[in-house]
């Protein structure tokens, strides 16, 4: 059996985020869980909210069955690039330089082994 969970627009990088998910791809979720709690990068907030919601959707999947988090994988975990809001600062001389803020799409699927 496994579940989706998918966070949308989130305010980092999907560079940045990448770096992240690599970290917890295939392995255990309570693992996954425990990498992405103590990993100092900002990004980990937001993909440990993504793996916790997939865990939550699966035990509301299997309706009476006991799941054990051990027993769960990450089976696929990937982002996409989201909208990118564009803003203006301004440059010496008159000009303007273009900031690009990105955004990003997280989607993470766990499994029973």
């Amino acid at each position: 059996m496994e579940a989706k969970a998918i966070t949308r627009y989130i305010g980092s990088s999907p560079r940045k985020m990448r770096l992240v998910i690599d970290l917890i791809r295939g392995i255990p979720v309570d693992k996954a869980i425990e990498i992405l709690h103590f990993q100092p990068k900002h990004a980990s907030k937001d993909a440990e909210k993504t793996l916790r919601s997939a865990v939550a959707n699966l035990i509301n999947k299997e309706d009476g069955v006991k799941v054990e988090t051990s027993e769960l994988i990450v089976k696929t975990a990937f982002v996409d690039q989201g909208p990118t809001a564009k803003r203006i600062s301004p440059a010496p001389m008159g000009r303007a330089f273009r900031i690009r803020k990105r955004s990003c799409h997280v989607t993470i699927v766990v499994a029973t082994k």
